[in-house]
């Protein structure tokens, strides 16, 4: 089984980074991974790892979390001892000096586990079990497959396509790889279900069922709210003031978007229907997000021209009081 991932080591940074050099180590990253501008066909694989990293230490409440529990971090309950949770899966003794006690039969019929400082023995499926989506009988003797849960992360692109796709992760019982159909537009918090891939059962229970959780991974160009995509829209000065009609890439290929005369940086442009795929609540709509942008250096005739338009023009951008 391969080594856990270490997702400092992903965006190369250390355990003390702070969060601004935690950004710019991913942009930078994601500049250079991103499947639409690296071909490599390793690239894509690269992106979805920088993708994840990010995302976990990105949150100060999920880094914390794995800062204390590793590789296990998404699988502990909240209020968890990270020592505790470190001797039980090394299946050490709750007290020193007091050997695992494995004649007492928890709940579940299996053997009990010294958990914590408590006098009590428990079964470590009886206190985590929920979370792991617990077992069920099934006819005399059998008891079903429980029901697991893992993360998948997609590209934006990926997401709005859907279709077949390959994909490899760490899930539970280590690295799995499946052939998945993606719906198209689906998006961050949904589940994907494969039936029969969860645990086994026992006895001759059935399996239970794996469900993919999907987390779409940060986009250098798009974001995503819901079934809405928003876009940026760069436009010079002159563009704006006078209207102009400007192609602009989708995760649905290249459009055209008009820009009235006298935009605004600021201002959203809506192309309906243009966003996320959905079969139950129509396509979401793409918004393309004006910016303004002036040359950071002029040329003699520019700087003539502009300083012409500064003469001529009433117009102020801000109001007097």
């Amino acid at each position: 089984m391969a080594s856990p991932v270490d997702f400092y080591q992903t965006l190369g940074v250390t355990r003390t980074v702070t969060p601004g050099d935690l950004q710019a180590a991913y942009r930078k990253l994601a500049r250079s991974y991103h499947p639409d501008v690296n071909k490599d066909p390793e690239a894509e694989s690269r992106f979805k790892d920088i993708s994840e990293a990010y995302d976990v230490l990105s949150d100060p409440e999920t880094r914390r979390k794995y800062d204390a529990f590793g590789a296990d971090f998404r699988r502990v309950p909240d209020g968890v001892d990270p020592e505790t949770w470190a001797r039980s899966n090394r299946g050490e003794s709750s007290r020193p000096g007091d050997p695992r006690r494995s004649t007492q039969q928890g709940r579940s019929g299996r053997p009990g586990q010294g958990f914590g400082d408590s006098a009590e023995d428990f079964d470590l499926e009886d206190l985590f079990g929920g979370m792991f989506g617990g077992r069920q009988r099934s006819g005399r003797g059998q008891v079903l497959g429980a029901n697991q849960e893992a993360e998948i992360v997609l590209t934006v692109e990926e997401a709005y396509r859907g279709g077949r796709k390959s994909l490899s992760f760490n899930g539970p019982g280590g690295p799995r790889t499946f052939d998945v159909n993606v719906p198209a537009g689906v998006t961050t918090g949904k589940k994907i279900r494969l039936a029969g891939q969860g645990a086994q059962g026992t006895s001759g229970g059935a399996p239970g069922d794996l469900f993919l959780i999907v987390r779409l991974a940060p986009h250098p160009r798009y974001r995503v709210d819901g079934n809405d995509i928003t876009v940026q829209l760069p436009l010079t000065p002159w563009e704006a003031a006078l209207g102009t009609t400007v192609a602009i890439d989708t995760p649905g290929g290249e459009t055209k978007v008009r820009v009235k005369e006298g935009t605004s940086s600021g201002t959203r442009l809506r192309l309906k229907g243009r966003g996320m795929p959905s079969k139950r609540s129509g396509p979401g709509d793409l918004y393309a997000e004006v910016r303004v942008l002036v040359p950071k250096s002029l040329s003699d005739d520019e700087r003539r021209l502009f300083e012409e338009l500064a003469a001529t023009s009433s117009f102020t951008a801000r109001e007097t009081p």
